[in-house]
């Protein structure tokens, strides 16, 4: 009856499921109202970071914008050399772009739009050299260091203290205690062998241990072992039947030294981890250095690009003010009876001229940004605020000397201090590492382990009254006491042998994507190299050829001075040559006039621009404008220890370089300056280094006669005249 009535409640189980189908619930909650408030009211709203810090001083104190409607300023003159230590003072978070092409970008709002993670800063290379591993350093249950196995990679490796941190002693302790209460499968009344066991037993241990530079790993051991139980001590009322005492200690230290005769022998091995996080702090030096180069680049070209906006603003008013004058004298003839047409053409120019005065100052279309938009960008480069009631002024004036550069020795140059081939040098030296370490895993993994141990046992751990015989005679004897006795002494050796799996198709296919890594790093480092003597080629001549078309814009504005001068007084005398109309050659003598000094200004400023790119890319930018990179000064307890260190090294014995040191990866400290940067503003003659051919002599830019004369340029940009 029983069995049937399983049956039929399994078969009315099966038959509801098949009935029913499956679908999932939600479980049942007590109290639920059913309302979802937490997670529509919180989870699905825009929530606001709760920060607790106020805006600086160059951000909520700005002033109105300088705008057609706001021209409440006054003029600030600066230098360059100004210009740029105050973008350096300033700077905490670089503001500009890496490489070497001109970046046209505005870059508040690159900045404005770039992930925090992602905006490059002075913090950087410190913050390459404190990169972390976040595995701790891994011991085995004997306290024996476990080292990582596999290649290393650049990019697993932190900074250099992250990399020496693996050469730390580690130490290790655990304590256990265990108790053991069971019956056993045995005869009853066996004195040594009780048919109910009872035992307590306890293991304590400390352990230092260290890798070594050469690859072993050297440990010193302390275990305790403690043991009680119910085997008794004395049988019959004889002593020695059973144990001696109830409980006694073992204590031994050991001292154990596993070493690698093959795969992973050698400081050379060992210290790859150390050399690539070396490398990877020098890229980021070099990276922080090509930022602070592209620095004072864009300052300089958003100072020149000022002063052209300058001169363009003051040759669009002349052109404006011509005009209405020659409106105005058009008018008065119309007055008198002339012809409509040329006081129409008159107010036709009048009203361009005013157009351009608008977008020289303002900006208009096109990626001109007007001289308040020039302004605006050297501003943010400098680091000031947007707006403090200044507008910037240039005082220095440009480069108008025809610069010469020695081909052999800016090539030379080039190739030793450009940033960009460093640091494709750099990235060479991490192949070449990177292959070293894949190689040497496909040596088969040989470790040679030599253990020493000194023991002692007694019924005492410490203590001991000195009166008893040793352990196991004496009853009360002391197990540290019996360890410094000496009388006990063990020792071992191991050799453990793991080659790589049969045929090693996954070590042999690491060493040859290594050697193809390195070799598309050769190449990209030739290709660069090829790449930089074009740039320089490109910038040599565009420095020729920009110093000639200056020449020449400068004639033409000369020329077209002139002209103006010429049909201006022909068109107010009323005076006619019969050939073409006064009006509509004064008008387009102006017009040509303004084109020809803006064309003129903005070669110029091209040609400095062009210079400064020379200097980057030879690699003496930074000493050109006085800049020199170096690290801040250390606690003193740092310097304490880098002299101990030296004198450690002083006084340690050399050995041959592939056991002892890895191979020389640096050639040293980098030289800055060289005293190859001179100034701009004069012709660079510098001796050949491969060839004994005489430089040239320096030949002037612009003949003296063709100069611009001091006291227009003062009256351009040294006036206060509010625009």
């Amino acid at each position: 009856m029983k069995r049937n009535l399983i049956k039929w409640i399994v078969g009315l189980q099966i038959g509801s499921t098949l009935l029913t189908g499956c679908a999932p619930t939600q479980p049942f909650f007590i109290g639920e109202r059913g309302e979802l408030a937490h997670y529509i009211d919180r989870v699905h709203k825009i929530e606001y970071p709760d920060l607790q810090r106020e805006p600086i001083a160059e951000v909520t104190q700005s002033l109105p914008p300088i705008s057609l409607d706001n021209l409440n300023f006054e003029f600030t003159d600066l230098t360059l050399e100004e210009c740029i230590s105050y973008a350096l003072n300033n700077t905490q978070i670089v503001r500009t772009l890496p490489g070497t092409l001109r970046q046209n970008a505005d870059m508040s709002a690159f900045i404005l739009s770039t992930p925090s993670p992602q905006v490059a800063s002075i913090y950087d290379p410190a913050l390459t050299a404190n990169t972390t591993n976040s595995q701790p350093l891994v011991v085995d249950g004997n306290g024996n260091r476990i080292l990582a196995r596999g290649a290393v990679r650049a990019n697993q490796v932190g900074g250099v203290e992250d990399a020496l941190s693996e050469f730390d002693a580690q130490y290790s302790a655990f304590m256990s205690y265990n108790t053991t209460d069971r019956p056993r499968n045995v005869v009853p009344g066996v004195p040594l062998n009780p048919q109910f066991f009872q035992g307590r037993d306890g293991t304590g241990q400390m352990a230092l241990s260290k890798r070594m530079a050469t690859g072993g790993v050297v440990t010193l051991r302390s275990q305790t072992v403690y043991s009680n139980n119910n085997i008794p001590n004395l049988v019959q009322g004889q002593l020695g039947a059973g144990r001696v005492t109830p409980s006694d200690f073992t204590q031994s230290i050991e001292f154990q030294v596993q070493h690698p005769l093959m795969r992973g022998r050698g400081a050379l091995v060992n210290r790859i981890p150390v050399v690539l996080a070396r490398i990877n702090e020098d890229i980021s030096l070099t990276q922080y250095e090509e930022r602070i180069r592209n620095l004072a680049r864009d300052v300089e070209f958003a100072y020149w690009d000022l002063y052209a906006a300058y001169w363009t603003f003051e040759t669009a008013k002349t052109a404006r003010d011509a005009a209405a004058v020659a409106y105005k004298i058009a008018n008065q003839k119309y007055l008198q009876g002339a012809a409509a047409n040329a006081k129409a053409q008159a107010g036709v120019q009048l009203n361009q001229a005013e157009a351009q005065v608008l977008s020289s100052l303002v900006g208009g279309s096109g990626n001109d940004p007007g001289l308040l938009g020039r302004e605006q960008a050297l501003r943010f480069l400098m680091g000031w605020s947007a707006t403090d009631g200044r507008l910037i002024r240039p005082s220095d004036k440009p480069a108008v000397a025809r610069a010469y550069f020695d081909w052999d020795t800016i090539v030379g140059e080039a190739l030793t201090r450009n940033v960009d081939i460093r640091s494709a040098k750099w990235f060479v030296k991490q192949k070449e590492l990177e292959l070293i370490s894949s190689k040497n895993q496909l040596l088969p993994e040989v470790n040679l382990t030599l253990l020493a141990r000194a023991v002692g046992v007694g019924s005492r751990w410490l203590d001991n009254d000195g009166s008893n015989p040793p352990f196991p005679t004496g009853p009360n004897a002391s197990a540290w006491e019996e360890l410094l006795e000496g009388n006990y002494q063990e020792g071992g050796i191991r050799l453990d042998v793991i080659p790589q799996a049969v045929g090693s198709r996954r070590a042999l296919t690491d060493v040859a994507g290594r050697r193809l890594d390195l070799a598309k790093a050769n190449r990209v480092l030739e290709d660069k190299e090829m790449a930089l003597v074009a740039q320089l080629t490109d910038k040599w001549q565009e420095i020729e050829g920009l110093h000639s078309q200056m020449i020449v814009n400068y004639q033409a504005y000369n020329n077209a001075e002139d002209w103006v001068a010429a049909t201006d007084a022909q068109f107010t005398s009323g005076a006619s040559n019969g050939q073409s109309n006064p009006a509509d050659e004064l008008l387009r003598a102006q017009q040509l006039r303004a084109q020809a000094g803006q064309l003129y200004f903005r070669t110029l400023a091209e040609y400095n621009k062009a210079l400064v790119e020379m200097h980057m890319l030879k690699g003496s930018l930074l000493e050109y404008n006085n800049i020199l990179m170096e690290e801040d000064l250390w606690p003193e307890k740092a310097y304490w220890d880098a002299h101990e260190r030296a004198r450690e090294r002083d006084a340690a014995r050399f050995m041959s370089p592939g056991a002892s040191r890895p191979r020389v990866v640096s050639q040293g400290e980098f030289e800055q300056f060289t005293g190859n940067a001179e100034p701009l503003s004069r012709p660079i003659k510098q001796p050949s280094v491969d060839r004994e051919t005489q430089p040239r002599e320096p030949v002037p830019a612009v003949p003296e006669s063709e100069v611009i004369p001091p006291d227009r340029r003062t009256q351009a940009i040294g006036s206060g005249r509010r625009y």
